[in-house]
């Protein structure tokens, strides 16, 4: 069903864009000309897999790409500028570009422009993603012909194993926190000095105290996780990150 086209150019396309208030015209080459870019392109600014696997991952893995030679990562949707604009900010995206194929020019080259009239959608992109060299596409990596929106090839993860399967990745990490907690404090300080990414949740605010009971049957501040393990509270952290940099040694 789907064509692709490793070995050949990207199609030469005008994509319309919004910057500052204004209408910027970026010709295919503006875009990939010189530059090793991975794309990923999805159903819809907004949908359910898009919003909550797709994007997120791939924002937080540009840093990855980055130091494996990857200048740009980009974001592609049969949406027009308006509303990928909007979508990056309720995102709070700061890594991707998203670039909008308003009329699906671009897709329809890629020969990835899809039927969703049955969900109301009209003509839309295919799941897939690929890497671009100098305009030029190296690797796609399109999701298979089923019904539905399959979502088992075109991830982050796979993308940056085909250009580096050594390449290092970040660590995903949770602080469970409350406000004015001087241990809560330290623990994000040392997150912070270690360069250690992480996602707060901040008690009352974010959950209870009953879901820091479900998911650490704790009661203290902090609670830490590191790659899906409870690490626990600060002076547990400090130990943890200490244990790393002498393995590291």
């Amino acid at each position: 069903m789907f064509k692709g086209i490793e070995g050949q150019r990207v199609p030469n396309v005008t994509f319309k864009t919004r910057r500052d208030h204004e209408w910027v015209d970026l010709s295919s080459d503006d875009v990939f000309a010189g530059k090793s870019v991975v794309v990923f392109s999805l159903p819809g600014a907004f949908t359910p897999t898009c919003s909550s696997s797709h994007v997120p991952r791939y924002n937080q893995l540009q840093p990855c790409f980055k130091a494996n030679g990857i200048d740009e990562v980009i974001c592609v949707s049969v949406n027009d500028a308006f509303v990928m604009d909007e979508w990056r900010r309720s995102q709070k995206v700061d890594r991707v570009t998203f670039l909008p194929d308003g009329n699906g020019d671009f897709t329809d080259g890629m020969g990835l422009l899809v039927g969703k009239e049955d969900l109301g959608f009209g003509k839309r992109s295919w799941r897939y993603s690929m890497l671009v060299r100098d305009g030029v596409v190296e690797k796609m990596f399109i999701e298979p012909d089923q019904p539905g929106d399959p979502f088992v090839a075109s991830d982050a993860d796979t993308m940056l194993a085909y250009i580096n399967p050594n390449a290092e990745r970040p660590h995903d990490v949770t602080v469970f926190s409350r406000s004015g907690c001087p241990f809560c404090a330290r623990a994000k300080g040392l997150l912070r000095d270690a360069g250690i990414e992480f996602e707060e949740l901040v008690l009352n605010r974010d959950y209870t105290d009953r879901t820091l009971r479900a998911v650490a049957d704790a009661t203290s501040y902090p609670q830490v996780f590191i790659d899906g393990q409870l690490i626990g509270g600060s002076d547990d952290l400090e130990s943890w990150l200490a244990a790393g940099k002498s393995r590291a040694a």
